[in-house]
């Protein structure tokens, strides 16, 4: 399945102080799942972590994940990607978890570890569900 573009919506979402969840397959074939601070790249979705958490091992074990993303005004409305985590990168993670921590925050710089890592996500299908 090829790459797709963010629409307005998962963009509009990312944009805000919205949670992403996102799903990886763990080494016995189980889900794991974990809130996630999101961002983007053109149209890959972008999550920051720290270098050995099980999301990093699993996706670079096996790149195939899920990420909703759900409005903190009305979590009933939500986009949901499939895809695949196609970069893993230190370089810039630290600078990248700061503009995070500002964003959902609102002041200064994260303060937790700082071996930090970048996961680029490219969306491969999607899903969304909107009330009023």
């Amino acid at each position: 399945m090829g790459a797709l573009k963010l629409n307005d919506k998962a963009i509009g979402l990312i944009a805000g102080k919205n949670f992403g969840y996102l799903a990886t397959t763990n080494k016995d074939g189980s889900p794991h799942v974990t809130p996630v601070w999101v961002d983007r790249e053109g149209d890959l979705i972008v999550v920051n972590s720290i270098v050995g958490r099980t999301k990093v091992r699993n996706a670079k074990r096996n790149p195939k994940v899920a990420i909703a993303i759900t409005d903190a005004s009305n979590q009933y409305n939500m986009v949901t990607y499939r895809g695949t985590v196609v970069a893993q990168t230190t370089k810039g993670a630290a600078e990248h978890i700061d503009k995070l921590y500002r964003k959902y925050i609102g002041k200064g710089k994260y303060t937790g570890d700082r071996r930090r890592i970048i996961l680029k996500i490219r969306p491969e299908h999607y899903a969304e569900q909107w009330t009023t």
